[in-house]
């Protein structure tokens, strides 16, 4: 309140002031005639009047409630429609009062303007006390000292973009990069300058820019700060990407999740790395945030496998749009400690706790349920691992079947609203166990026509950079030095980033929440076209900086249980599109030989080990499971 009333009384005294200079700019007294004349108490009382009317306004307008650190053209604009509303109404009142016979006409127009530059003024001398780097701008770019500490850095992205977050780089003190250089894809933009940065020509320039612009001592090399897809969006290729990582060029992109960038929380020092799955090409997934804000406002929210690739990215994206409360499970402290520190970090106004649980045990699970009480839960623990689950029949079932079977009677019984299983392509037409088992976990949510609570499955394919992906594997093969096996240089597959997938999961799950059905209900993910393996292989070698042909790619042959090619969905399933990026999957009465009595059957198989069983009791189950390898 204190600096507003100053604020306040700075305004009425500048505009005061104002009319009296503008009085004695049109008549030139000396100042004898302001200490003696009887008329200048005249003109002490119009700028009086003068003053009330612009405070008048003021307190209409409260345009000096701004902060002034931070003035910028918009609070300019304010103050000039508010100087042009004084004088319109000054002129009204000194009518009223005496129709401003003694008044000279051009005082006016002359007051307006050193009312306005004076109030812009002091506002602007109020942020070049604050903010030394604006107050630099006065010397010429090549009279001011470079700090020697900071990481220069190119900005990639045209004007309009760049501007926010060249603004934030120069006014953030703790930011460790100080911008050199644009490089904007408008050929109209190059050799303009933007807040005194130099636009110097297109992304497609660089590799030839970025030498020349190191650190002031040649020790650090230049950051790159691309604010777009570098290889959709300014087609760069995989090989000078490669070449600049190789060189130690750190390649960063506006750190947020993309559909939730807030533009008041991005400031320029929040920047990241890009990982190295970013930049294989893709087509980008952004969808309005709205209705995933509206699903998670207010509400407790449970995550099985909390600590894996999909549960991880599922609870940072609920903590980040604002979650009542959530729980992290999962049975691997390791994991579960991981997430539980960053949560604690990018979401400290959320409540959450790690609980360690096995979804294979019931009763715990029941406790965990009954403590939390969660409103919706995102059944993401499973085991993934084609190869893994195929030598390990028993324990898939355990997890993948039995594991989910407990996550639905725990929140049936506990009253939840909605639970969400994560599923996976290989659930279509399996020919691995770990297909096969997540298949019969789809099937669980239909055993019984309506459930008290919502459920629903959500299915897509490979996720780039997850715990099981093929990049973390050719990574390690390049660093090594090769090879990298790669199975058939046929086969293909479906792939998304995580933040996307998890972002498409939470839309599925909005949709879900929607109408009266009580029925269990299908999604599946758009995943774009497939991508050949040995294709990727050869763009993780670019990436690398490594020469065409200097590593070796060997093929393996198929494993067992894996396919030559994903499908999404099978003949006799109906897709419909829902909404953008998310279809519904309309199936006719379901083919597989589920019932309870199997079910205990199945269990009792599993807890025995006795593998040859489980997988003639899957058999069974699956009507169209093939037994058959891909490789036979």
């Amino acid at each position: 309140m204190l600096t507003r009333t100053a604020k306040f009384g700075a305004h009425i005294v500048t505009v005061f002031c104002a009319f009296l200079i503008a009085y004695e700019l049109r008549r030139a007294l000396p100042l004898s005639w302001w200490v003696e004349h009887p008329d200048a108490s005249r003109v002490f009382g119009w700028a009086a009047l003068y003053a009330g009317a612009a405070g008048l306004v003021e307190i209409i307008s409260r345009t000096e409630h701004g902060a002034w650190r931070f003035t910028s053209a918009r609070e300019a604009i304010a103050l000039l429609r508010n100087m042009t509303l004084t004088v319109l109404l000054f002129t009204v009142l000194i009518f009223f009062l005496d129709r401003g016979i003694r008044l000279p006409r051009s005082v006016l127009p002359l007051a307006w303007l050193l009312s306005f530059l004076m109030l812009v003024g002091l506002r602007l001398g109020w942020r070049l006390f604050y903010d030394r780097s604006l107050a630099a701008s006065a010397f010429p770019a090549w009279w001011r000292r470079s700090p020697s500490d900071k990481i220069p850095l190119l900005v990639v992205g045209t004007l309009a973009e760049s501007d926010r977050h060249i603004r934030h780089l120069l006014t953030d003190a703790a930011s460790p990069y100080r911008p050199v250089a644009i490089l904007s894809p408008v050929k109209q933009e190059s050799g303009l300058r933007l807040h005194d940065i130099p636009c110097v020509g297109s992304p497609a320039r660089l590799e030839r820019t970025i030498p020349s612009r190191r650190s002031s001592d040649g020790s650090t090399p230049a950051a790159v700060l691309f604010l777009a897809d570098p290889v959709t969006d300014f087609q760069l290729s995989m090989n000078l990407i490669g070449r600049l990582r190789q060189a130690g060029h750190p390649l960063l992109r506006p750190m947020s999740i993309k559909f939730l960038e807030d533009e008041e929380k991005s400031t320029g020092s929040r920047l990241q790395e890009i990982r190295l799955e970013e930049f294989l090409p893709r087509a980008p997934v952004s969808l309005n945030p709205e209705p995933l804000r509206a699903l998670v406002a207010g509400r407790r929210i449970l995550v099985t496998g909390a600590g894996g690739s999909i549960g991880s990215e599922l609870c940072r994206q609920l903590a980040t749009l604002g979650c009542a409360h959530l729980t992290l499970v999962d049975h691997s402290e390791f994991l579960l400690f991981g997430i539980d520190r960053e949560i604690e970090r990018i979401g400290p106004q959320v409540t959450h706790r790690a609980l360690l649980a096995d979804v294979r045990d019931l009763s715990r699970l029941t406790d965990v349920f009954q403590r939390e009480r969660p409103d919706l839960v995102f059944h993401a623990a499973a085991l993934k691992h084609v190869a893994m689950v195929e030598d390990n029949p028993a324990e898939g079932v355990l997890t993948n079947v039995f594991g989910t079977w407990n996550v639905l009677q725990a929140a049936v019984g506990c009253g939840v609203k909605q639970m969400v299983l994560i599923s996976t392509d290989k659930a279509v037409a399996p020919t691995s166990i770990m297909g096969a088992t997540k298949r019969i976990a789809e099937t669980l949510l239909e055993l019984q026509s309506y459930y008290p609570t919502r459920v629903c499955a959500v299915r897509f394919g490979n996720v780039l950079g997850s715990a099981g992906s093929v990049i973390p594997i050719f990574q390690r093969q390049i660093a090594e030095g090769g090879p990298l096996t790669v199975t058939d240089p046929e086969v293909n597959r479906y792939f998304m980033t995580i933040p996307e997938a998890v972002q498409l999961v939470l839309h599925s799950t909005a949709l879900c929440t929607g109408g009266d059905e009580r029925k269990a209900r299908k999604f599946l993910l758009e995943m774009g076209e497939t991508v050949k393996i040995v294709d990727l292989a050869r763009q993780m070698i670019a990436l690398s900086g490594r020469a065409e042909g200097e590593i070796e790619i060997q093929f393996t042959g198929l494993k067992p249980g894996e396919k030559l090619t994903e499908v999404l969905f099978e003949e006799n399933e109906e897709i419909t599109p829902c909404s953008e990026g998310i279809m519904e999957i309309q199936a006719p009465t379901s083919e597989t030989k589920l019932t309870i009595s199997a079910l205990e059957r199945l269990r009792d198989a599993s807890l025995a080990g006795d593998d040859e069983v489980v997988k003639a009791m899957v058999r069974s189950i699956i009507a169209d499971f093939r037994a058959e390898t891909a490789a036979a």
